[in-house]
């Protein structure tokens, strides 16, 4: 750069010079101008002083240095004239040493810990700089032209490196599903959603098929509720529905104005065929749908009866799981008379003389029967008789379980039907003998005086836990209160126990 300014301010003096000429042939009309003729004059000897300068440091830089051999510097010795009058050398300079630090090395830290130095042999730390300067960055041999002369312009092509050899991952290999195979949880989604709505659809109608069947087979007109009970359905108007939808696999059905009865209420539980995922658990465990009829019968019109009618596999547990069952019957053996129980069935009552008066040859012939029961009691479930029935309202009540069979085939429980009003009949008449009352009614004092017993220990104990949350109460009151309030508590309760103990006087008007 020092050169070029050189040539350039050598330029401009020479141009100078020559208007110098004219302007003195004309010095009469320039004389204002002598003080830039000056200033041109000053600028070139400034640059020929440049000039020199840098011719000398270039020939110092070639020179030997005193003190050393020809040996460490081959090619600058004698022959230093002869290059010069060639062409211009070329120049490299020596390679910037930069060792590693906060300042120049973004690198990642290194793996030491913090606080610890890293250990480096000395040899290393000597061998670092050299093979620093014997291998020059690319980005650092860019020099200024205009500054260095004679370096070559074409820079020696790099030798290509080795592609890596990389061994292939498990993960490359794989390759992504194509086609269909990524939309296999989506399909599967929209189709069960879909199979989902519709199956809820359709079982709803399926339920409400079943219930309006057994509606119009024996609540409709001419049928067997509507011979027996003057009001059917909810409400006294003539139009009244006739059952009550509590869910999707829920209907109910009521009766009243009979005899020996305050009321009737039929509650079906179907299964539930508008949910899919209960229909597909239907076929691990099989369910079936079941009407349950409960009779409210009158406190005046049921004497003091337990018993129960069930099927041998199911008699067991029923006696150790209804409480009533469990007090006051046991599982009687089958009878020797002529028409018997089916085998199937198994009887729970306090005597054999109560089975024996209500399950009468009528009883028998209708479903229960030893050839009845075959062709007519398929759906039979459970009978239930009771004056101390330990759930509900009511504790005089009748109950009857059935399974209901298919909408097309609901004229298979008529039988089974039929022995409800039989029963209300037959427990509102029944009363027991003097010696079945004997027997009977120990057991329900001994009851009466347990439940009577369980009542008061209930209330005691709500005594005292309400008497403890009284006094924790004033305990925690007494620790809110300032000595001196507590100071006047003490006194007032000491004057109120020293009065009930000083005797009771009477005083009596003299005559």
């Amino acid at each position: 750069m020092a050169m070029t300014v050189g040539l350039v301010a050598a330029a401009l003096i020479a141009g100078g010079g020559s208007g110098a000429k004219i302007f003195t042939k004309s010095s009469a009309r320039l004389r204002s101008l002598r003080l830039d003729q000056q200033l041109w004059w000053c600028l070139a000897v400034i640059s020929v002083v440049a000039i020199l300068g840098q011719e000398v440091v270039r020939t110092s830089a070639f020179s030997p240095v005193p003190g050393s051999g020809a040996t460490d510097f081959d090619g600058f010795g004698d022959e230093l004239d002869e290059e010069f009058d060639g062409e211009a050398p070329i120049v490299v300079p020596p390679h910037a040493v930069r060792r590693p630090g906060f300042e120049t090395d973004r690198g990642p830290p290194a793996a030491h810990h913090p606080f610890e130095k890293p250990e480096v042999d000395r040899e290393e730390r000597i061998q670092e700089p050299v093979a620093s300067v014997e291998k020059p960055r690319r980005q650092q041999e860019q020099w200024d032209e205009d500054e260095f002369e004679g370096l070559p312009s074409e820079d020696p092509e790099p030798e290509e490196a080795a592609p890596a050899k990389t061994s292939p991952s498990p993960s490359s290999n794989r390759r992504a599903p194509s086609g269909p195979q990524n939309y296999y949880m989506e399909a599967f989604s929209v189709v069960f959603l879909v199979a989902y709505a519709a199956k809820y659809f359709l079982g709803r109608k399926e339920n409400e098929k079943i219930a309006l069947a057994w509606a119009g087979e024996y609540a409709g007109k001419g049928s067997i509720f509507e011979k027996n009970f003057s009001l059917l359905g909810i409400g006294e108007a003539e139009d009244a529905a006739l059952l009550m939808k509590e869910g999707q696999n829920v209907f109910k059905f009521y009766a009243s104005g009979r005899r020996y009865c305050q009321g009737m209420l039929a509650t079906m539980e179907l299964k539930n065929r508008q949910d899919l995922i209960s229909c597909l658990w239907y076929y691990v465990m099989p369910a079936k749908d079941e009407i349950t009829i409960q009779v409210f019968m009158n406190d005046e019109s049921m004497d003091n009866v337990v018993a129960a009618v069930a099927r041998r596999k199911n008699a067991k547990a029923m006696s150790k799981d209804v409480r009533d069952l469990q007090q006051f019957a046991t599982i009687l053996t089958p009878s020797s008379r002529g028409k018997s129980l089916s085998e199937d069935l198994a009887v729970i009552a306090e005597s054999r003389e109560v089975s024996n008066d209500l399950l009468t040859d009528a009883v028998l012939d209708m479903a229960l029967g030893e050839k009845t029961f075959k062709e007519h009691g398929a759906n039979f479930v459970s009978l239930h008789l009771s004056d101390v029935y330990p759930l509900g309202v009511h504790r005089k009540l009748l109950q009857f379980k059935f399974y209901l069979p298919p909408a097309n085939r609901m004229g298979e429980i008529s039988r089974l039907i039929q022995m409800v009003p039989h029963f209300i009949d037959a427990v509102g008449r029944y009363k027991l003998s003097p010696q079945a009352r004997a027997k009977v009614d120990p057991a329900r004092q001994k009851s009466q005086q347990e439940a009577l017993k369980q009542a008061q220990n209930a209330r005691h104990e709500a005594m005292t836990r309400k008497r403890e949350e009284k006094r924790r109460a004033a305990e925690e009151l007494e620790s809110r209160l300032s000595p001196e309030a507590l100071r006047r508590k003490e006194e007032k309760e000491r004057a109120k126990q020293l009065k009930k103990s000083m005797p009771k006087m009477r005083m009596t008007r003299a005559h």
